[in-house]
């Protein structure tokens, strides 16, 4: 009878060990924006110079460069906020300046590809490109057309559909400029 307790003991151990382990993998990441801007013990200033907004379906992303100002330190972000719906939710992508130029490198790629894949007539196709912060950008086909969006939060459902290819090009580059516009009037 010891010795059914004991496999029991160690079995129930086991399994609780690898629920924390795999409540510890579910935990919310800090994002970039999140890192940088939540250092204590320092002053932070955060700066702000609105883009114009972007169009999507039904709406539009109010748009805009986040200089934070941390000490020596500055880091930058191109910011896409979706307005708050009847829920009182509101999304908000904070694209790091770096993140930004793999996101317009990987545009211009999609951008080349979609053509292609909308000949393809494929019942379904999806084309997109991931941050590490969770911030997606892409098409899909169906029906012979390309559906471009974005995926502003990682941990909601923040998807927003745009109403032409072109404005993702035009804003993405329009942010990415505007960020080497600051950083050379900063200094850094």
């Amino acid at each position: 009878m010891k010795k059914i307790l004991l496999i029991f003991l160690a079995l129930t151990v086991s399994c609780l060990a690898i629920q924390a382990q795999q409540d510890k993998n579910l935990e919310k990441q800090l994002t970039k924006f999140e890192e940088f801007s939540s250092k204590t013990g320092v002053i932070v200033k955060f700066v702000d110079v609105t883009l114009p907004n972007l169009p999507v379906s039904y709406s539009t992303l109010q748009t805009g460069i986040r200089t934070i100002m941390r000490g020596s330190e500055n880091a930058y972000f191109y910011r896409l906020e979706e307005p708050e719906t009847s829920r009182s939710v509101s999304h908000i992508a904070m694209i790091e300046y770096s993140d930004l130029v793999e996101i317009n490198k990987a545009v211009s790629r999609l951008v080349a590809d979609v053509d292609a894949d909308v000949a393809a007539n494929p019942d379904y196709l999806e084309n997109k490109f991931k941050t590490s912060d969770g911030f997606e950008v892409g098409y899909y086909v169906s029906k012979q057309q390309a559906h471009w969006y974005l995926k502003l939060e990682r941990y909601s459902s923040s998807t927003v559909f745009l109403k032409s290819q072109q404005d993702v090009v035009d804003a993405f580059e329009a942010a990415q400029r505007k960020i080497e516009e600051l950083r050379a009037s900063n200094g850094k």
